[in-house]
């Protein structure tokens, strides 16, 4: 009896159990959406939490379903053992600070980190099927890191060495190395083609050094044609894995191999990065991720819009303009808040979200919307927007009808609501008690002229960033 509560107290076992139930009782669309992706992670001092893929998912399952989740846990779990809840960047935050502490470890020192198999499979040894390259959304703030990933996966001669691409959390550093993994592998199936993120090193090199294993460790790394390690700057203040890292470069570039590497800044910029080190990464071609512009995320969104139709059988599904929009402006820090936002609205509306308003999107969306995040007011933006077109904020709410007036209080509208919760009618009424229809055609105006003038995209794109501050 005994041993058999010892074998199903293993938490994904136990996770296995009590998502079964939660299937049944939220339905399969729920399930999927918000559940389907989460797994379990036991710690060192054997604390266990649910991590869910993204901080939406989280925070829709500690609203709706944390209490039955914690019921069911409770229920299959024979160890009693409280269940966290946590989203995938707090648990990585995590793995790091674990192998930091044991990044310098005694022979006898165990390796603490126990990870879900799901969760580290995917992110640490293994690569995603759908970050391609024809998945991959390229703009100005991108596009030149894009076509030099698409260089080194077609296995060009005349490559630089190393390469490194670096930029914002979120903005395509890990899709664009996934996609370099799998399309070399797909042109050149006989090379060798290794893809870790930093914590895959990190723990690998912990492990080989307790075990006295460290030539095979160092045989792994070497027998590479193309290596490409994500997030290396958490190797930084790390003495012994920037060694044996700059040791790998060194002897991977000697013999002609291939290496590309992915940061959150430039390597000029990683000052706890061991000097040598730094040098290597500076010495090759570094590309640089903007982050995306609204023509970028917008495109960003409708391509996720099309994925998520065509898994549901709902080809040719599209949302209004002005809810994109909206969705481009408000979630704007990284593509996987961006994403995140899709999928909320995705999964509440569905099959309404093409007649879905603004108004219905902003109420479903508003939870999501940062608590910190800086509140504008209408009396700020036609403040800003007046300066920014060399007029008065009078002008905005009088009756005058010239271009050179209606455009600006157009866009002043468009800016007041997208980055505000206030209603068509509201709106008309701050702008000299205008009707709600006036305001509802200024937004659809400019977010049309958006996709068609350049020079109105940089004048919303730059009032919207000053506004948020």
């Amino acid at each position: 009896m005994t041993a058999t509560r010892e074998i199903t107290a293993a938490p994904g076992e136990v996770w296995a159990r009590a998502s079964a139930a939660l299937r049944q009782e939220l339905g399969e669309n729920a399930f999927a959406s918000w559940l389907a992706q989460a797994a379990v992670l036991e710690g060192r001092d054997g604390r266990v939490a649910l991590v869910a893929p993204t901080g939406f998912a989280r925070d829709w399952i500690r609203r709706n379903a944390s209490r039955r989740v914690a019921e069911l846990w409770a229920a299959n779990d024979p160890l009693n053992r409280p269940l966290d809840l946590k989203c995938r960047a707090e648990v990585d935050a995590a793995a790091c600070a674990v192998l930091e502490s044991a990044a310098e470890p005694a022979p006898s020192t165990p390796l603490v980190a126990q990870a879900p198999v799901q969760a580290v499979r995917g992110r640490a040894s293994g690569l995603q099927d759908r970050w391609t390259f024809d998945s991959f959304v390229s703009g100005p703030s991108n596009e030149f890191a894009h076509s030099v990933a698409r260089t080194v996966a077609s296995w060009a001669d005349g490559h630089f060495n190393p390469v490194v691409i670096h930029g914002p959390y979120g903005f395509g550093k890990t899709h664009l190395l996934n996609a370099m993994a799998l399309e070399a592998q797909r042109t050149q199936p006989g090379k060798t083609v290794l893809y870790m993120t930093s914590e895959r090193f990190l723990s690998g090199f912990v492990r080989a050094v307790m075990d006295r294993s460290t030539a095979g460790f160092k045989e792994e790394l070497r027998s590479a044609d193309l290596l490409l390690i994500d997030d290396v700057h958490f190797i930084a203040g790390k003495p012994s894995s920037q060694e044996e890292l700059l040791q790998t470069l060194s002897a991977l570039m000697e013999d002609g191999k291939r290496v590309v590497l992915a940061s959150d800044r430039p390597p000029a910029a990683l000052a706890e990065m061991e000097p040598r080190l730094r040098s290597h990464l500076q010495a090759g071609l570094v590309c640089g991720i903007e982050p995306a512009d609204r023509t970028l995320r917008v495109g960003i969104i409708e391509r996720k819009l099309h994925q998520l139709a065509r898994q549901r059988g709902m080809d040719g599904i599209k949302g209004r303009p002005e809810v994109l929009q909206f969705v481009a402006d408000r979630f704007s820090e990284s593509v996987r808040e961006l994403e995140g936002a899709l999928n909320t609205l995705f999964a509440r509306a569905e099959a309404r979200l093409p007649t879905l308003s603004l108004d219905e999107a902003q109420a479903i969306l508003r939870p999501h919307l940062k608590g910190a995040e800086r509140r504008v007011t209408v009396d700020e933006i036609q403040k800003l927007v007046a300066e920014h077109f060399g007029l008065k904020q009078a002008d905005l709410l009088s009756e005058r009808r010239t271009r050179a007036v209606a455009r600006p209080r157009q866009i002043a509208m468009h800016l007041a609501k997208s980055l505000t919760t206030k209603s068509y009618p509201d709106i008309g009424r701050r702008f000299g008690g205008r009707d709600h229809t006036t305001v509802l055609h200024a937004v659809r105006t400019i977010e049309r002229m958006i996709t068609e003038d350049p020079a109105m995209a940089r004048d919303v794109e730059t009032l919207g960033r000053k506004l948020r501050g």
